[in-house]
């Protein structure tokens, strides 16, 4: 129960204390650049319509959970230096054993109104009527105390919404002036993404949890902002519930804050990561000129023999859906090993570049062409049992993608695509090879992206029962910030050019189906006999992978290609 007071439950020292007041900020390794000139991008601000935007990064300590429980401590934050005429919108918190690196947006109004009709409209931005107190960390505790942690939820206005909570350390309520609510029809819908923090009890009513919010339409059409502020819930609650909490909508579609295409180049160079490849990595990238020079074939349903692809791909069917009417292969003559192998010299980075969250990010989205994927190696405990067939595939599309923020031109996270799935990391968790250029490890054979040198496992890590995925630094790389080649930004209007390729729809590699059950029926039949039943029930947890594999289609097939990464 969390009764009593909560300087009785737990005791921390005054420079665990201080830490949290002052804790460690984090920069990139090196400046960023003066970027070049443009409209809105890097600006520090970001026009929305009716209310502009800006993004704080100065806090001031308010209250820590390690009051309650050291572990896994969380600490609450308001913003400080806040512009004349910006409001605050709600509070900040993150995990106290992070460096400092978070932001909320404060905002004003600017004067503008989006409506066509002449009605007249309630202001963009408004006091709460009032603030209600959601939990307390005393809370079940006859006594007030000035030492806890104070969650208020304001309640808005009619036609308004509130976009985060109030959090103080003294009992007082605060000020209907210390922060605002925002007009329903400029706010969009946001969901709880994963919990931050969680005070047990036993009296279900006293349970306490706060969670970090995303909007809930994203990708590259996507209107929601996410604010930066945090969702709180109270019960045994998973937080999917109504919750009273909003985002802010991007109603601005010229989409001012975006880089123009100098400041896309500018990006790259001085950011774009070195790719690693695994020093015994036989199926290298190639650039898709380069594979089709060397003879890929296009092949249609019915049809047994394949025909030449030209250089740019232009006799390649566009647009339209993956149909099954059409496939590209390797060259069916002697070059046929030659082609499989890639070629790093070719090869380049094929950038695709789109608006995220609402406008207030930009995703530079980094794909990676292989003309083969090699085949898996599965492991066993200690036991490494590389598979002949199993895992290979005729092309292999994979992505990386950098997540910047248009209110300064900064590396935020990097998003690293791992078979079916991938993970945002942040910036400040990234290896770092030339100043803010950061590195990402291809894995060996399958090509997944990954953040760190090591042994991933696909499957299940607690039991070492999956596909290898091993990854590290070798002198095979391919730099992404000399060579790429961007291929799309639709937000630019005619202003980037597609090349032909990029609008074959259908896949760039035959269906393969392996004879699973002979190969595995060796890899069980020669493991003891006390093992053989558990690890046949075991193998259902293998990835689909292993089961055979469809052609992978080409960038623009993939969801993330409008969508935001699977996350």
């Amino acid at each position: 129960m969390l009764g009593s007071s909560c300087f009785r439950r737990n005791t921390i020292a005054f420079s665990q204390l201080s830490s949290f007041s002052h804790p460690q900020i984090f920069s990139l390794p090196a400046p960023i650049l003066q970027w070049p000139q443009g409209q809105g991008f890097a600006s520090g601000l970001v026009n929305l319509g009716e209310i502009e935007v800006f993004k704080v990064t100065k806090f001031e300590y308010i209250w820590s959970s390690a009051i309650l429980d050291t572990k896994k401590a969380v600490v609450f934050y308001k913003p400080v230096g806040i512009p004349n005429n910006f409001h605050i919108l709600g509070h900040y918190c993150q995990p106290s054993d992070k460096p400092l690196r978070g932001f909320v947006l404060v905002a004003k109004e600017t004067g503008t109104s989006l409506s066509e009709t002449n009605e007249e409209k309630l202001p963009p931005l408004r006091n709460p009527l009032d603030f209600k107190l959601f939990w307390s960390s005393n809370a079940g505790s006859q006594e007030i105390s000035s030492g806890c942690g104070y969650f208020w939820l304001p309640e808005p206005p009619e036609g308004y919404k509130a976009i985060g909570y109030f959090v103080t350390n003294k009992p007082d309520k605060p000020e209907l002036d210390e922060m605002c609510c925002v007009r329903a029809d400029l706010t969009d819908e946001c969901e709880p993404y994963r919990i931050i923090f969680s005070a047990g009890s036993r009296i279900l009513e006293f349970s306490f949890q706060v969670w970090s919010l995303r909007p809930c339409d994203r990708g590259m059409l996507g209107k929601g902002v996410s604010v930066g502020t945090f969702l709180c819930s109270s019960g045994w609650s998973n937080g999917e519930e109504h919750h009273p909490i909003a985002c802010l909508k991007n109603l601005n579609p010229l989409l001012p804050s975006m880089p123009n295409l100098q400041q896309i180049h500018a990006l790259i160079e001085h950011y774009g990561p070195t790719v690693f490849f695994h020093p015994n990595e036989i199926y290298l990238p190639s650039s898709v000129d380069w594979f089709f020079d060397n003879g890929a074939l296009l092949y249609r349903k019915g049809v047994s023999t394949g025909e030449r692809i030209d250089a740019t791909g232009s006799n390649l069917p566009c647009g339209g859906s993956n149909d099954g009417q059409f496939w590209i292969d390797l060259p069916s003559d002697d070059r046929r090993d030659f082609v499989k192998r890639g070629d790093l010299k070719s090869a380049r980075l094929y950038v695709h570049v789109k608006p995220a969250v609402g406008g207030t990010f930009t995703d530079i989205v980094f794909w990676v062409f292989c003309p083969f994927n090699g085949p898996a190696t599965l492991k066993i405990g200690i036991k490494n049992i590389p598979l002949s067939k199993i895992g290979e595939h005729v092309g292999d599309w994979e992505h990386f993608t950098l997540r910047i923020c248009n209110f300064a031109g900064e590396l935020y996270s990097i998003y690293f695509s791992q078979h079916s799935g991938g993970e945002w990391v942040d910036a400040h968790d990234l290896d770092y090879i030339d100043g803010n250029k950061a590195i990402v490890y291809s894995s060996k054979s399958g090509h997944a992206s990954y953040p760190h040198p090591g042994t991933y496992i696909q499957g299940s890590s607690k039991l070492g029962l999956g596909i290898r995925n091993d990854a590290v630094r070798s002198n095979l790389y391919l730099d992404s910030s000399v060579h790429y080649e961007l291929v799309a930004a639709e937000y630019l209007e005619n202003v980037v050019a597609e090349p032909n390729w990029l609008q074959f729809m259908r896949e760039w590699g035959p269906k393969i189906v392996y004879d699973l059950k002979t190969e595995l029926d060796k890899i069980i039949n020669a493991l003891p006999r006390m093992l053989r039943y558990s690890m046949r029930n075991l193998f259902n947890k293998f990835p689909v992978e292993l089961y055979g594999e469809e052609g992978p289609t080409g960038p623009k097939e993939k969801n993330n290609w409008i969508q935001d990464e699977r996350w």
